[in-house]
């Protein structure tokens, strides 16, 4: 691997990290329904658990509730009891018979503040992975330099380029986080 390989795989892993952090926080509720707040749920459909966008469609045809249409009616009670059963959400669904509806409670304050920490745990785990792809480029970086295939200023060089990217992977990440903590506290 080239030392410029080193970089750009770097970048790619921040940015990956940054895309992760997105998708993460996409799950945490801020009082408004969004189907992809289910996301994570897993439902028992077959004899085996099964993600729940292949068991059902999902929309949200009010912003306060989420609507699921099983296409096996069969499995409307084991989704059910999926998403009772998921504490992060804290959810409470009921059925008809053909349609899961899930309606979305108002965040309380103190709701609110554990969304807010959750949302800090997501970020910090964001940062120790980023903080562990640095490690291993400079590691690369520190090989190539020891085996000789780069020079001192070289090996400079790709370190100041790999703490940018890490600089700029990092503000946005924060930025990121900074926006959800503000649309959980504005709602």
């Amino acid at each position: 691997m080239s030392q410029q390989q080193a970089v750009d795989t770097a970048k790619l892993k921040f940015t990956n990290a940054t895309d992760h952090l997105q998708e993460e926080l996409k799950k945490l509720r801020t009082g408004r329904a969004h189907p992809s707040m289910l996301e994570g749920v897993m439902a028992e459909a077959y004899g085996t658990p099964m993600p729940l966008i292949q068991l059902a469609t999902i929309t949200t045809p009010e912003s306060q509730l989420i609507q699921i249409s099983p296409f096996d009616p069969n499995n409307i009670e084991s989704i059910t009891s999926a998403i009772r059963n998921n504490q992060s959400l804290g959810l409470n669904p009921t059925d008809d018979g053909r349609v899961i509806r899930v309606p979305i409670p108002p965040l309380t304050e103190e709701r609110r503040r554990e969304i807010g920490k959750q949302v800090g745990v997501k970020l910090e785990e964001c940062m120790i992975s980023m903080r562990n792809v640095r490690h291993e480029a400079m590691d690369a970086i520190d090989k190539a330099k020891k085996d000789k295939l780069v020079g001192e200023d070289e090996a400079k060089r790709l370190t100041q380029q790999v703490d940018e990217i890490m600089n700029t992977s990092k503000s946005e990440a924060e930025n990121i986080a900074k926006t959800k903590e503000s649309e959980i506290v504005s709602l």
